[in-house]
C-alpha cells in the first residue's frame, strides 16, 4: 500500500509570529502519526520553518523552482538554494503559476528536471479550468501536461516525485469535485503513467489539490487512487491540517 502523504500549500500568506504559532501546532498536532507530511512556504520563511521543524516528523519545501540552475535570472530561487535551506520538496506548475506568470507545460517539465537534479521532489500539478471540464477536455489537458514531464525527465522520474492533481475549479472557490470525479482523474492518470512502466504507477502518489478539508479529507482519501492532499486554505489553521493529516492516516 502506497503510504499517505498531506502537503500543506501556504501560499502568499505568514508572518514571523503567525508562522511561529502555526508551525508550532502542526508540529505539535502531527507527531507520531506514520504519514508524510510536509509544508511548502513562501522563500523568506525557509528559514523560519526548517528551525521550527527540526527533528520533527514534518518535512518542508518551497511553492517554486526555476528551472535554471544559476546566473542572470533576478528574481529567481534555483533548486540548489532551496536544498541549502533544508527543503525535500518544490510544488511546481500550480494553477496559479499557469495562470497569472504564464508557465507553461515545457516551463513546467523544465522545472521538474531542475528540482530532481538537485535532490528535491517536485509536486507536480496537473488540473483543468472550468471551462475545459465543461468542454470535456479534461483527460487531454492533464494527460498532455503528465506527457511534458515524461517527454523531459522520463517516466522513471516520477519515482522521485509526487502528482497533485487539482481542478481548478475547485481552489479557493468552495467548490470540490466529488470523491467520484476526483477518483476518475486520479485512475485516468496513473493509467496513464503505467502505460509507461507499471512498477512506477503503482508506486506513484496522487494527491487531491481541489479544496480538501477536514470534512471531506476521509471519504476522499478513501478513493482507491487518492493518496494524500495538497491542501491550501486549511493548511493555514493548524488544527484543520492537523485534522486532514489524522484523516490520512
Amino acid at each position: 500500500m502506497r503510504k499517505k502523504f498531506v502537503a500543506g500549500n501556504w501560499k502568499m500568506h505568514g508572518s514571523l509570529p503567525g508562522n511561529a504559532e502555526l508551525l508550532r501546532g502542526v508540529r505539535a498536532g502531527v507527531a507520531g502519526l506514520s504519514i508524510d507530511i510536509a509544508v511548502c512556504v513562501p522563500y523568506p520563511y525557509l528559514a523560519q520553518t526548517g528551525e521550527a521543524l527540526k527533528g520533527s516528523n514534518v518535512a518542508w519545501g518551497a511553492q517554486d523552482v526555476s528551472e535554471h540552475a544559476q546566473g542572470a535570472y533576478t528574481g529567481e530561487v534555483s533548486a540548489a538554494m532551496l536544498v541549502e535551506f533544508g527543503c525535500q520538496y518544490a510544488i511546481v506548475g500550480h494553477s496559479e503559476r499557469r495562470t497569472y506568470y504564464g508557465d507553461t507545460d515545457a516551463v513546467v517539465a523544465a522545472k521538474c528536471e531542475a528540482a530532481l537534479k538537485a535532490g528535491l521532489l517536485p509536486i507536480l500539478c496537473v488540473g483543468e479550468t472550468l471551462d475545459e471540464r465543461e468542454r470535456n477536455v479534461t483527460a487531454a489537458v492533464v494527460t498532455r501536461q503528465l506527457d511534458a514531464f515524461i517527454a523531459r525527465c522520463g517516466v522513471a522520474a516520477l519515482a522521485n516525485s509526487v502528482i497533485a492533481y487539482e481542478p481548478v475549479w475547485a481552489i479557493g472557490t468552495g467548490r470540490t469535485a466529488s470523491p467520484e470525479q476526483a477518483q476518475e482523474v486520479h485512475a485516468l492518470i496513473r493509467a496513464r503513467v503505467a502505460r509507461e512502466s507499471a512498477a512506477v504507477a503503482a508506486g506513484l502518489r496522487i494527491l487531491y489539490g481541489g479544496s480538501m478539508k477536514p470534512g471531506n479529507a476521509k471519504e476522499l482519501m478513501a478513493q482507491p487512487d487518492i493518496d494524500g492532499g495538497l491542501i491550501g486554505g486549511a493548511a493555514l489553521v493548524a488544527a484543520d491540517f492537523v485534522a486532514i493529516c489524522a484523516a490520512a492516516q
